[in-house]
């Protein structure tokens, strides 16, 4: 499909938002006289965050796929690096980018590599379009912003539905993984819930960080979170290390389990089968949202990929289209310094979660949702069972 004819089928259905982004024939400049650009791609290529890496990739070279591979009217060359699992692999991967003069960085999964690559990014002056890790912790930058969430924000999410939920004499079980973003999901759940609720006044179980888990690693600590029968577990987890974590924690536990969206995402719900059902997350998408852009989105996806698109790629097709509109705002020959000033000027965005926009933190000011994991047929699925909150 030619650009025009993207323009005019977009257009049909309405969907303004990737029209603006998309540019018009009414540019100063012709956009088929504009220069390539390239654009690097930060993915953890193995391991246990693999197959979200994937859907990063994927959501990406969607939007380029639905708009002639140009960003802002240019040519793009995506550039790919793995970002391993730990800082010193990341800063590897922005090295060996930046070294070969990209415009723009984006991806980037895990929240320790986000942390190692700040002074990085800063330092270059490049701005880096994060889809999935953001820790809190990530403060006071302006070369880094990001499609997907703030860590807290799920566990905010959770903790107010949760606190009018769960029974006066229920109790919660928290157990996570020990790494950088679950303080961040605890902190913000027991903001929301109420500190000192006794209700979840027990302490965090932590759990080993590894990605890559065994079948009894995860055994111990459930054991030990269950000693004192709770009611409920509230946990974060995602990629291979959720998958093992509910097989283990489903051995021994029967009752309602909720989480930040991330437990149940994609691959991670196939692998699940029964074990997932009934299972409550809070996410920032639903694939099954109504409207315009996520039927168009949602609707290419399964037909490209065939599988139904998690947040991780919603987020990367956005970081895409916030980029195409940055580029087209920032003229012909743009450099990453005016990149970045024109990433703060492109307001809303229409996008398959619903309308959202970065906020002073450069971040996204959203909705977020409940959704159940329910037996679609033969299919687990997340279905969208209401609105939580607008966080950000």
């Amino acid at each position: 499909m030619n650009r025009r004819r993207a323009l005019q089928l977009l257009a049909a259905l309405g969907t303004t938002g990737f029209v603006a982004g998309c540019g018009s024939d009414t540019d100063s400049e012709p956009t088929a006289n504009r220069s390539p650009i390239k654009i690097g791609l930060i993915t953890p290529q193995a391991g246990g965050f693999k197959s979200i890496g994937d859907d990063i990739t994927n959501g990406f070279q969607l939007f380029l796929d639905l708009h002639d591979k140009r960003l802002g009217g240019h040519p793009v060359e995506l550039l790919t690096a793995d970002e391993g699992d730990t800082a010193k692999t990341g800063k590897a991967a922005v090295d060996g980018l930046l070294k070969q003069g990209v415009l723009a960085l984006t991806g980037v999964v895990n929240s320790a590599v986000m942390v190692g690559i700040r002074d990085t990014v800063e330092q270059a002056r490049v701005p880096l379009i994060g889809s999935n890790a953001s820790p809190s912790s990530l403060q006071s930058v302006f070369y880094i912003w990001r499609t997907s969430y703030v860590l807290d924000e799920a566990g905010r999410a959770l903790g107010r539905y949760l606190r009018d939920q769960l029974p006066a004499n229920g109790r919660v079980a928290i157990i996570m993984p020990e790494n950088v973003g679950s303080p961040d999901v605890v902190r913000g759940f027991r903001q929301e819930f109420g500190a000192t609720d006794p209700r979840i006044s027990d302490p965090v179980t932590y759990t080993n960080a590894t990605t890559s888990p065994g079948k009894t690693t995860f055994s111990a600590d459930i054991n030990k979170a269950l000693a004192k029968k709770p009611t409920a577990v509230f946990c974060f987890f995602a990629g291979s290390a959720a998958v093992e974590f509910i097989k283990q924690l489903r051995e021994k536990f029967s009752g309602p389990i909720y989480a930040p969206g991330f437990l149940t995402e994609g691959t991670v719900l196939e692998s699940l089968k029964e074990n997932a059902l009934g299972i409550q997350t809070a996410l920032n998408y639903s694939a099954d949202l109504n409207n315009t852009s996520n039927r168009v989105f949602a609707s290419a996806y399964r037909k490209k990929y065939q599988v139904t698109p998690t947040t991780y790629a919603m987020a990367s097709y956005d970081a895409a289209q916030v980029l195409d509109q940055a580029i087209q705002l920032a003229g012909g020959s743009p450099n990453p310094q005016q990149v970045n000033l024109a990433l703060g000027k492109i307001g809303q965005i229409d996008s398959p979660r619903g309308i959202w926009q970065f906020n002073q933190p450069r971040t996204p000011q959203q909705k977020w949702y409940l959704r159940e994991v329910q037996r679609d047929g033969q299919v687990m699925s997340n279905v969208l069972i209401n609105e939580l909150a607008t966080l950000g």
